[in-house]
Formats: structure tokens, sequence, C-alpha cells
């Protein structure tokens, strides 16, 4: 009976430790995820306290772009950069609109970069001793610049006349035009349209004028020629070495000058 008794004791014993160890646990667990739960709460105030009050969620707002201003000046100015000097040019869209706007796109998508002044037509000089003809150059029907050709624009529709310093484009039948243009040395009134002529009287399409640079242009058209590079008319006539054209751009836009001030009559 007796060690019947120990052994229900030493059972009871054993009982109360394991209550005694899990007791334990239950209440370290607990010690534990208070720690955690109260650092978490310590981190949802600190937050709290440094987001702004109207940090509620918003929709976002789509601003309307404001549209890209549309470029609409009737003549534009561009720079044409050559190995031998530089020649601005205004081109006229006001009268010239096809013309002018094929011109601009060789030069805004750089397809005018890196051509050249090919040919130098002289038709003797005039009564002062200028040399008369003009100067041609541009993309040589290169496939890898040229764009799609231009609808014609005769002289007689446009009022713009093949003058001095004319630019006109250079083309076989009318409506074929793409990258090539001459710059005139002197006034060629027969490039003109003049419907009243048989065969192909439609002439060329001017469409702007030098305005500073003639005497680059001079230089081009007085420099050395091969005698035999050319074909049919264009023999004789094309320069060696060609004048490159290094750079196309358009001009930049000066602010319009103030005007003078008055001064007092005294001091006159």
């Amino acid at each position: 009976m007796l060690g019947h008794m120990n052994t229900r004791a030493i059972s009871s014993d054993r009982a109360a430790d394991r209550w005694a160890s899990g007791r334990k646990f239950v209440y370290t667990f607990a010690q534990i995820l208070g720690l955690c739960l109260l650092k978490l709460a310590m981190l949802v105030a600190l937050v709290m306290a440094f987001t702004p009050a109207d940090a509620a969620p918003r929709k976002s707002v789509v601003r309307p772009v404001a549209p890209a201003p549309v470029d609409t000046a009737p003549k534009v100015r561009v720079l044409l950069v050559t190995s031998m000097g530089q020649i601005t040019v205004e081109v006229d869209r006001q009268h010239a609109p096809l013309t002018a706007a094929n011109f601009l796109r060789y030069v805004d998508q750089k397809r005018l970069d890196g051509t050249v002044f090919y040919r130098a037509m002289r038709l003797g000089t005039d009564e002062a001793g200028n040399g008369q003809g003009l100067i041609q150059g541009g993309t040589q029907n290169d496939p890898k610049r040229i764009l799609k050709p231009v609808a014609h624009e005769p002289t007689n529709k446009t009022g713009l006349k093949h003058l001095a310093g004319a630019l006109s484009m250079a083309r076989w039948a009318p409506g074929t035009a793409t990258g090539d243009f001459s710059i005139l040395v002197s006034p060629l009134p027969g490039l003109d349209a003049d419907p009243s002529q048989p065969g192909d009287n439609a002439g060329y399409a001017v469409f702007g004028y030098v305005v500073d640079g003639m005497d680059v242009i001079r230089k081009i058209h007085a420099a050395p020629t091969s005698p035999t590079l050319g074909e049919g008319f264009m023999k004789g006539q094309m320069l060696a070495p060609p004048v490159r054209i290094l750079t196309a751009r358009r001009a930049p836009i000066l602010p319009p000058s103030p005007p003078p001030t008055s001064v007092p009559a005294g001091n006159l």
C-alpha cells in the first residue's frame, strides 16, 4: 500500500511540474506578444504624428496639357553653313506655302546636312562685270535623303519672281521637285512661268530669297568647275570640288529691337 501511494505521489508531483512549466511558457509568450503589440502601437502613433491631416486618399487630377505653340510666321529664316561661308535665306510660306514647307522639312530633319552645292551655271557677265547665272545644290536625288515630291507652285500664281538671290526648286516635270534647289546670282526672268508659251511653260517654283551672304553665293559661283563632269547641258558646270553644306538650320528668332530713345532738343 505504501509503495502504491508513493507512486501516486510521484505522478502527482510530475503533473504539477508540467502544469507549472506550461504556465511559465504561456506567461513568457504573453510578455513577448505584449511587447510586440506595444512597439507596433508606438510605430503607428509615430507615423500618424508625421502624416499631414489632409493626407486622405485623393483622386488623381488630370491636368490639360497646353498645346504646343503653332509656328505660323509667314517667313522663316534658315542659316546655311557652307565650307565657303554662311548664307541666310528667308523662306516665304505666305506666297509659296507648299514649296516652303517642303524645304523646311528637309531643314528640320537635317536632310541637307552634308550635302553640297555641286553646280555653277554661268551666263556671262552683266554691264557692270558681275557674273550671271545660278548655283545649285541639295540632295542630288539620294534615295536616303529625298522625301515625296512637292506639288508645283508656278510664279504666275505665287507672285515670286526669279530675281537675284531667289531660291528656286530644281525639277524635271512639274511636280517632281524634291530636295534640290538653286540660288540665283542674277535675275533670270526666263525661269518664271509663262502660260503664253508652248510646251512646259510652268517655270520653276521660287520660295524665298537670300537676305545675307550674297558674297558667299558669288564665291561659290566663281569656284572651279570640271570641263568633263556633268551630262547634257550640265556638262562643264559641275563644281570641282563641290562646296559642302555643313548644316542647314532655322535661324533663331530674335526679339524686336526696342524703339530708339528720343534725344532732347537741347542735346542736339
